[in-house]
């Protein structure tokens, strides 16, 4: 099989940690400037938070399958 029989877990342990870096980051360190009148000023706190947990749940999730498989 194409990288192994652990690629399912792989690639959640890659979207997961991306969902929480990428969302942390934008509340760290939100755009310095709107691109147009669609944009927010900042990420909005609840929905990021949320997302962010999310992604660290299934990275958390890959990271123990990978480690006891």
């Amino acid at each position: 099989m194409f990288l192994g029989e652990d690629l399912l877990v792989w690639l959640v342990l890659a979207f997961g940690g991306a969902m929480l870096v990428g969302n942390l980051l934008a509340l760290v360190r939100p755009p310095a400037k709107q691109q147009d009148d669609a944009d927010l000023n900042k990420a909005p706190v609840g929905r990021t938070i949320a997302m962010a947990a999310m992604g660290g749940i299934a990275a958390l999730w890959a990271l123990v399958s990978l480690i006891n498989g």
